[in-house]
């Protein structure tokens, strides 16, 4: 039964969205009814459920020329993070879920991903690239402590020197510090540690099951520290509520060990800008009309344009403003942001029982 958002009071405790609408693919419209007792009372707790799901394959390739990777991986669907700006909520219909309380409830786990990716790695077609991990949903959102995909995949990459990037909120990457150091060290794994706001009350808000900021920052330092390059990823910029801290983030990043840094402008692809307004109208009324405002003069009058080249940053004067204050902080920070590439040269094919040794 879906939550329907008339019945829901404001934002539940620990998520985001403020409704469960179902997709854009779903043929009827789910609606909770009052059970006719005319009882005020609130609707139970929402739990986290986990199913498991048999990946025929792991490996997803993109042709998008806004990001710097052709393949990605994503050992989760949906995310318990729960982030309401998320770009990846819209995927969740495709499941025949909802993109809003769906998605941060309702989660799918790979456990067989790292056989998987073994399997196609050592595939005569196979061409060796760096994979990106955490371009969707988190990776080390806190189901990971159980199921330990992402560790499983880390173990595969290094065992065949393959390159890796990867992008998290989540403080439990720390765990995975032995891999990641030894990777970043011959030049294969570089990670991407997002920030919004340095503010632990609107984080709070806007991630509810997000490590709070600082948090992170240690997470940064920890990562440094074993050997792995860190990037600090500004992510997304959110006109009017957390613009005002992009030297901030990118100062306190730098300070943590941090030696790469990016940005992204809020987007709202799909099912995100409804679910977005509903909640920023709860969490934060007196900016909603400002917020909203602003995003629309970033993407010609509309909620979002998709456009390659445009939906990352947006355009106009605003957009112009961001990108110039970010140039400005990097070079005085001594940060970069143009990613070197990881090395693919390393890459071998470890010997396996019933392997033929080679003579030479």
């Amino acid at each position: 039964m879906a939550i329907n958002k008339t019945l829901v009071r404001g934002i539940p405790k620990g998520r985001a969205a403020v409704s469960n609408d179902v997709g854009r693919f779903e043929t009827f419209h789910r609606e909770s009814m009052d059970d006719g007792w005319d009882i005020d009372e609130d609707p139970p707790p929402l739990r986290t459920e986990v199913t498991l799901e048999r990946p025929r394959s792991v490996i997803t390739r993109n042709t998008s020329p806004d990001v710097f990777f052709d393949r990605s991986i994503n050992p989760y669907r949906g995310c318990e993070h729960g982030c309401i700006y998320c770009f990846a909520r819209p995927t969740h219909a495709y499941l025949g879920l909802s993109p809003g309380l769906d998605f941060e409830t309702r989660l799918i786990a790979r456990p067989e991903a790292p056989e998987v990716l073994e399997r196609e790695l050592r595939a005569k077609s196979y061409k060796v690239g760096p994979i990106a991990i955490g371009t969707n949903t988190d990776p080390y959102q806190p189901i990971e402590k159980d199921h330990r995909i992402m560790r499983g995949l880390l173990e595969v990459l290094y065992k065949y020197r393959h390159p890796v990037c990867v992008v998290t909120k989540g403080t439990l990457i720390e765990r995975d510090a032995d891999i990641l150091g030894e990777m970043g060290r011959m030049g294969l794994a570089r990670v991407g540690i997002t920030v919004t706001t340095l503010d632990a009350d609107v984080s709070r808000k806007m991630e509810p099951r997000v490590p709070a900021p600082e948090r992170r920052m240690r997470t940064i330092e920890r990562l440094s520290e074993a050997g792995c390059p860190v990037r600090i990823m500004v992510s997304p910029v959110v006109p009017a509520l957390t613009d005002h801290e992009l030297e901030a983030i990118l100062a306190r990043g730098s300070q943590a060990g941090a030696t790469y840094a990016s940005w992204i402008m809020l987007r709202f692809p799909l099912e995100v800008s409804p679910l977005f307004q509903e909640w920023v109208a709860e969490a934060f009324p007196d900016r909603a009309a400002r917020i909203m405002g602003r995003v629309r003069d970033l993407h010609g009058g509309k909620d979002y344009d998709p456009e390659f080249g445009k939906r990352m940053t947006g355009e106009g004067a605003f957009a112009d403003l961001v990108a110039h204050r970010f140039s400005i902080a990097v070079k005085r920070l001594g940060l970069l942001s143009d990613l070197p590439d990881l090395r693919s040269d390393l890459f071998q094919y470890p010997v396996q029982k019933g392997d033929q040794l080679s003579l030479f």
